[in-house]
């Protein structure tokens, strides 16, 4: 019976478990074998991510009635004129802005937190945006907590600037979902996730983000540390 490429890829992976303990037989063979289909098992489970990932995309409008109240992963599209404004080359396979996780539920953190005027200082996209479209929207910094300034790096905006901020999310952006499946921890396979595609509004995990990024968001952060009432 012919195996099928998954069965085949992993018979090979298995292959080379069995090598590696060949030259170093301080470690069983058996753990080296498990060790390798853990790998390629969380490599599959990125790939369905991906998948799910690429479509459907909603509207920011529409989104909260396909948003899944559950853990998960979410991709956020840019059109061409939002990679435009905000200083960004668009890549040639269509490739998301961000990809981001919510450990406890994508409507919560989605759409509760990143769509939402007022929610910046706790959003690390809203942030992303908002220091590279400071100049576009005309947005200020301030404080997170403005009773008492700290932590100036996650600034919030303004509350004109901040609506401004929102209204351009809405008009510009499209999101997609992958919910979480049993057995695999969601950061590993965010961080796959990202490695692969590089958004380049995802700073961390991430070598190939905006170059221009981190110096727009310390301009950002030091304009909220110079706010007064």
């Amino acid at each position: 019976m012919a195996l099928t490429p998954p069965v085949l890829k992993l018979r090979l992976v298995q292959r080379v478990a069995v090598d590696r303990g060949a030259r170093n037989p301080r470690t069983p063979l058996h753990r080296l074998i498990g060790r390798a289909q853990n790998r390629f098992m969380l490599g599959r489970v990125i790939e369905m991510a991906e998948f799910a990932l690429r479509a459907p995309r909603h509207s920011i409008g529409d989104a909260l009635d396909q948003c899944p109240d559950h853990p998960g992963l979410y991709a956020v599209y840019g059109t061409e004129r939002a990679w435009a404004e905000l200083g960004l080359q668009q890549p040639p396979a269509d490739g998301p802005l961000y990809v981001g996780k919510a450990e406890d539920s994508l409507v919560l953190r989605d759409m509760h937190t990143h769509f939402q005027t007022g929610k910046t200082g706790s959003s690390t996209l809203r942030r992303s945006l908002a220091a590279l479209l400071r100049t576009e929207l005309k947005l200020q910094a301030v404080p997170r907590n403005t009773s008492n300034p700290g932590h100036f790096a996650h600034f919030a905006v303004a509350p004109d600037g901040d609506a401004r901020l929102t209204a351009w999310m809405h008009e510009r952006l499209e999101i997609a979902f992958w919910q979480k499946v049993a057995g695999y921890e969601l950061a590993d396979v965010e961080t796959g996730v990202v490695a692969h595609w590089s958004p380049p509004l995802n700073s961390a995990k991430n070598p190939n983000a905006a170059a221009h990024l981190r110096l727009a968001r310390k301009v950002m952060a030091d304009e909220a540390r110079l706010w007064s009432p």
